[in-house]
């Protein structure tokens, strides 16, 4: 675990696990770290997150308004912890329906992984935003396809499942699950304008 924690040691997992995702997320799994250990990371990699985005928001050029413009650091990360609690949930509850074997506390480890991973991919798009803003957009869809595919191979390793087009399948549903719960909660909180509202 001391390991781990080491930034040489993460910056080699996290390119590791970009070129062989299923041999990261098994590398990752081994550590196996206890349940107050994932609260602490789980927290950091929110806190860190919310950082490096309100950087990329200084720097980048004003864009138009949208539902969540203007929110403070703490409702952001309120949010992204939001997304990441549900989609620890998602990736645990339905992979057990479809027969998986992964513990919470496992998928845990994996998403947390995931998100540390992205806070390299943020790190890219700051330098973008600020040296090449024109590759902004191409880099940001090149994080998404990553995104997807890493998450993927992350539950198909978590649940024991061999099928990878059988997971995108569960991805996806879970993914629209998860965006139906948290629009609801946001919008409940006043942080998404109600479609039905008057202006």
């Amino acid at each position: 675990m001391t390991e781990m924690m080491r930034l040489g040691s993460l910056l080699r997992l996290a390119r590791d696990t970009i070129a062989n995702p299923r041999e990261g997320a098994e590398t990752v799994l081994s550590f196996a770290p206890p349940r107050q250990a994932l609260a602490l990371m789980f927290a950091l990699v929110v806190v860190l997150s919310i950082l490096i985005g309100e950087v990329v928001l200084l720097v980048s050029p004003p864009t138009d308004e949208g539902p969540l413009t203007g929110a403070s650091p703490m409702a952001m990360g309120a949010v992204q912890a939001m997304f990441l609690y549900l989609m620890i949930h998602a990736i645990h509850i339905v992979g057990r329906f479809f027969g998986g074997t992964g513990a919470f506390e496992e998928a845990a480890l994996l998403v947390i992984w995931l998100q540390a991973i992205f806070l390299l991919v943020q790190v890219i798009q700051l330098f973008a935003v600020a040296l090449m803003p024109p590759l902004l957009g191409t880099i940001t869809i090149l994080a998404l396809v990553l995104f997807v595919w890493l998450l993927v191979n992350f539950i198909a390793v978590l649940h024991g499942f061999t099928s990878l087009g059988m997971v995108f399948v569960m991805t996806v549903m879970g993914g629209f699950t998860i965006l139906f719960f948290l629009s609801l909660t946001l919008t409940l909180l006043g942080l998404v304008p109600d479609p039905g509202a008057a202006p």
